[in-house]
């Protein structure tokens, strides 16, 4: 599988930019088998972002499934989403699945804990699932090839992702492909430093010195 991961400064209230970033990034070269974006990328994560939700079959996951046909590919982005008067940090792929963040974070008081199960999915041979950022704290034993990623991550002294990425690769024998909010407005601690490990610990590749695309070929299944 070869994976594409495009990380997108932080911004807040200016999806139409954020989408014509992500195709300009795509339009440099064909994307891999699954392009993946960060958490609320789209939107924007700080301050509030549930003033922006929308339904899940809404404007945006229409826009990434047009996207997805367009470039032959899986796209996987974010969706502030909003049901039945509850809004959810959520993460879609048109077409395949659909996943609420389990574990909103402290500052996200406005976010509903999902319930259901991360997603399992086959994409290009390999069993692919997901989790959003904090519910990374909170994994159950995974029975999948690949973990996918994606943050807006928050760290007060350096970056912790750069430790704990490669221990839950060793752990649950995954490969992590992790998409993180690049610097922007605001301007927080733990942003940009994208990257991709491997099932063995290794980080195979990281986003540094404002690139905003990482594209990166996974081993097949164990």
């Amino acid at each position: 599988m070869r994976v594409t991961v495009l990380e997108l400064p932080a911004r807040f209230g200016a999806v139409d930019a954020a989408f014509r970033e992500v195709e300009l990034l795509l339009a440099t070269a064909p994307p891999g088998d699954l392009v993946l974006l960060p958490e609320a990328a789209l939107t924007g994560y700080l301050p509030d972002p549930s003033g922006l939700a929308e339904k899940a079959d809404g404007p945006t996951a229409q826009r990434l499934q047009t996207l997805a046909k367009k470039h032959h590919t899986v796209v996987v982005g974010p969706l502030i989403e909003r049901e039945k008067g509850h809004v959810y940090n959520a993460a879609v792929a048109p077409g395949l699945f659909h996943y609420r963040k389990q574990h909103p974070w402290y500052v996200e008081q406005w976010a509903t804990a999902g319930t259901a199960p991360m997603p399992s999915v086959r994409i290009a041979g390999l069993r692919v699932t997901l989790c959003i950022c904090f519910d990374i704290h909170f994994l159950p034993k995974l029975d999948a090839d690949v973990l996918l990623f994606p943050s807006a991550w928050v760290d007060d002294e350096g970056d912790a992702r750069a430790t704990l990425l490669p221990e839950v690769a060793r752990t649950h024998q995954v490969a992590v492909v992790n998409a993180n909010w690049g610097l922007g407005r605001p301007r927080v601690n733990g942003q940009g430093g994208s990257m991709v490990v491997s099932r063995e610990g290794e980080i195979l590749a990281r986003l540094d010195g404002g690139a905003r695309r990482l594209d990166v070929d996974l081993p097949g299944p164990r």
